[in-house]
This record gives structure tokens, C-alpha cells and sequence, in this order.
């Protein structure tokens, strides 16, 4: 595995963090700054908007730049986002801020992807791409958690400063690395054609599913810190609730990249009922806190079994869009990020915690049950 993919996974992690972290901070953010829990919410929405819509548009302009110029400016933006971010006394700035991180982060994340496929053969390419979302994974284990503790100690401004010192060592790395160097450039980009490519069923219908699978984990996961407060888990154990969602979603990745390309079909079908089950039976029981942290686990390692598979797919399926492929897998993955907790608040309004995990329920239902217009082969 080339040292490029190490170093992007670091920017992943640094930048999941950001995406996530809000799971931990709801509740401190939205009393310090005069907003309901469920507005606040929106912050996770809005950066999730950013990401759908950085993603190709990003992804097009960036092409025709080396790789590496393109990357270390994404995250200089990020980190300029972040500084101002944690400045800021207005709800209505904060989420302007995090639209335009997650501008940034979208773009990194596209081109990630699409120059992943250019300098690994494409028998590795579900194993690469698995190991760039497990920076997203131990963003959950790690990043989520310390940032809630973080928050805890200094006020949850100090987490958007912490994202951005994060964000330091991968622009070293990048800077550093002569793999990029080897990535040729796309002076014209064929946007129509590349397109043309969502048309192909081998390339929507993953794109569908994991539309639906992320939209039932990220609603439950931005809640999780509602829910378990909910079911009398006390603030100071928020990040061991969190880490747990976090440890499952790594197995969950770390399964996938080993197990799921030989069987991939059945690894998405199996996974989405299991999922579904899942969610049903911590709905059941989200008034015990024993409940929400094992349902949290597991949410977590099956959600990001069957997601990853999914991202994974799109990617390799998405040949005939060199540039966009990339932009594919990550809107697919935040139009579920950016509906989820949308979703997930307005059922909250009326419903409470029980409706959000019932919501993730039905999600991951459909997404299983449509798994069989995936084509057989990988």
C-alpha cells in the first residue's frame, strides 16, 4: 500500500472528526449559544449540503490541477474554516463556516478517491478505499470522543481548534510524498459523459442504497449524545458512548476490506437486515442506557460493514468517470449524512428518541430490500 494512502487517510480522520463531532457537542453548543438541540442539529445538516454540493463541483475545477496543490489548498481552506468557526459568537456564522469546511472537505474526499484508483491495481481497490474511510471510522473512536472531552474541559470551541492543528501532519505528508507526482492531470473534463455514468445500474444502485444506509446511521449517530441522555447515560460517559459507535463502525470497515469483495452482494444484503434488526430491537429499548451502548456498537459495525461495501462499489463500478467517480461515492455518502439528522430531528420533535432509531429502521429496510438489483458480479 503506497505511503499516499496512509497520508490521506490522516486528513480523513482530521476532517471526520469535524464532521462528526457536533454527536458529542449538542447540548454544550446549543445552551451556549442560545439555539434548540434539534436547530443545532442543522450544523451536521448544512455541513453534509456543503459536501453533496463541493463534491463534483470541486472535483471538476481541481482536475485540472496537480493533485497535490489541490489537496494542500482544500485543507488550508478547511483549517481557515475551522479558526473562524471557533471565534465565532453567531449561530448563523458557525454554520456558514461549516458549509464552506465542508466545501472543502468534500472536494479532498473526491479527488482522494479518484486518485486512489489511479495508483493502486484494481484488485486493491476495495482494501484502499476501505482504508481511507477508516479514518473516518476512528474519527468516531478517537476524534469524536476526545473532542467531547475536549469540550468538556475547555468549552467546545477548543475542538474546532484542536481539527485544525489535526490537519498539520497531513499537509506535511502531502508536501512530502512523490506518488502524487506520478498522477496525471485532466486538463478537460468530459463532465456530461462522466455523468452519463449515474445511468448505469452497476453504478445508481449502489448509489441509491447508500444514500438510504448512511441516511439511518448519521440521524442516529448526530442523536446518539440526545438518545443516550435520554436513557439516563450521564454526560461525562457521552464520548465512551460515542467510542463505542466508534470501535463497531472500525470493525465494521475493517471486516469489509477483508471479507466483503468475494461476496459483496450477499455481504450488502445480509448486512442491511441485520441492520434493520438491528435498529428495531434498540428502539425497544432505548430507555436503558446498557441498551443504547450495546445497540451503539453494533449499529455501528454493521452500518459501516454494509456503507463502505457500498462506497467501495461505486467507486470501482464508476470507470468511464475518472474525475466524478470520486464526487459519486462521496455525495451518496452525505446526501445520507445531510438527510439523516434532518430526518432525525423532525421525528425527535414528535417522536423522541424511540422514533429516530425506528426511522433508522425502516431506512436500512429498504435499503435490503433493494439490494437485489445490485448486478451479481463486483
Amino acid at each position: 500500500m503506497p505511503f499516499l494512502i496512509p497520508v490521506l487517510a490522516l486528513a480523513i480522520f482530521a476532517q471526520g472528526t469535524s464532521e462528526f463531532m457536533l454527536a458529542g457537542l449538542l447540548l454544550p453548543l446549543s445552551s451556549d449559544l442560545g439555539v434548540e438541540p434539534a436547530q443545532a442539529g442543522l450544523l451536521t445538516s448544512s455541513f453534509a449540503v456543503g459536501m453533496v454540493v463541493g463534491a463534483p463541483v470541486v472535483a471538476v475545477f481541481g482536475a485540472r490541477w496537480r493533485p497535490r496543490r489541490t489537496l494542500v489548498l482544500l485543507l488550508l481552506a478547511f483549517i481557515l474554516a475551522h479558526a473562524v468557526g471557533a471565534v465565532s459568537t453567531s449561530f448563523w456564522v458557525l454554520l456558514t463556516t461549516r458549509v464552506i469546511a465542508a466545501l472543502a472537505n468534500a472536494g479532498f474526499l473526491a479527488i482522494a478517491l479518484s486518485t486512489v484508483r489511479s495508483i493502486v491495481s484494481p484488485g486493491q481497490t476495495t482494501r484502499a478505499v476501505a482504508t481511507l474511510l477508516s479514518g473516518t471510522t476512528l474519527a468516531t473512536i478517537v476524534g469524536v470522543p476526545a473532542g467531547a472531552l475536549l469540550a468538556g474541559l475547555l468549552g467546545w470551541r477548543s475542538t474546532f481548534w484542536g481539527v485544525a492543528v489535526l490537519c498539520l501532519p497531513a499537509i506535511l505528508g502531502l508536501l512530502l510524498d512523490r506518488t502524487l507526482g506520478r498522477v496525471v492531470t485532466t486538463p478537460r473534463v468530459r463532465v456530461c459523459a462522466e455523468l452519463n455514468e449515474l445511468r448505469r445500474r452497476s453504478v445508481l444502485v449502489p448509489v441509491i442504497l447508500a444514500v438510504l444506509v448512511n441516511a439511518a446511521t448519521f440521524g442516529v449517530f448526530t442523536f446518539l449524545g440526545v438518545i443516550g441522555a435520554d436513557a439516563g447515560v450521564e454526560e461525562p460517559w457521552v464520548p465512551a458512548l460515542l467510542a463505542a459507535f466508534g470501535i463497531g463502525a472500525f470493525l465494521g470497515v475493517s471486516a469489509t476490506a477483508r471479507w466483503a469483495a468475494a461476496r459483496e452482494r450477499a455481504w450488502i444484503a445480509v448486512g442491511g437486515f441485520a441492520a434493520t434488526a438491528l435498529w428495531a430491537l434498540l428502539a425497544f429499548g432505548t430507555a436503558s442506557a446498557t441498551v443504547v451502548f450495546a445497540g451503539a456498537f453494533l449499529g455501528g459495525m454493521l452500518s459501516f460493514a454494509v456503507g463502505s461495501a457500498l462506497i467501495s462499489r461505486i467507486v470501482r463500478e464508476a470507470t468511464g468517470a475518472p474525475v466524478l467517480g470520486g464526487a459519486f461515492a462521496t455525495v451518496a455518502l452525505n446526501l445520507g449524512a445531510m438527510a439523516g439528522p434532518a430526518f432525525a430531528a423532525s421525528v425527535y420533535s414528535g417522536a423522541g428518541a424511540q422514533g429516530i432509531v425506528f426511522a433508522a429502521a425502516a431506512l436500512t429496510a429498504a435499503a435490503a430490500s433493494l439490494a437485489y438489483l445490485l448486478p451479481t458480479s463486483p
